[in-house]
């Protein structure tokens, strides 16, 4: 994978092929950590927990606002409920947000992706 962080993973968007282990399999790729799938490419993303999600980490979400209408947010194994001033922002920006685990973020993601669905995911790896 390349270290540029100026530069995706992948310059697509992509379906995740498999999650675990700390890392993410998509277009015969691997990843170790999290994921932003966006509408140009997949790209590395720092958050470890799902406390650490804000607009901050959220900003290349808000910088392709126009290309998604939901965002899918896998949180690990934990079940987090964002909070209301996230969940305002992105409204204003008029992205619904839907929030589970990993596992179900991706299954979730891949359906969207797959019926041609303004979908983004931010994907936190899971051991």
């Amino acid at each position: 994978m390349n270290g540029d962080r100026r530069v995706p993973h992948f310059p697509a968007p992509a379906p995740i092929d498999a999650y675990g282990h700390g890392g993410f399999r998509f277009a015969d790729m691997s990843h170790r950590g999290s994921l932003l799938c966006l509408p140009d490419g997949i790209w590395a993303w720092e958050i470890t927990a799902a406390g650490m999600i804000d607009s901050a980490s959220l900003a290349r979400v808000a910088a392709q606002a126009d290309r998604i209408d939901t965002l899918i947010i896998g949180t690990g194994g934990d079940v987090w409920i964002a909070p209301p001033s996230l969940r305002a922002g992105l409204r204003e920006q008029k992205i619904v947000l839907d929030t589970m685990q990993t596992g179900p973020a991706i299954r979730t993601y891949n359906v969207m992706l797959g019926e041609g669905r303004r979908v983004a995911a931010a994907l936190i790896a899971v051991p």
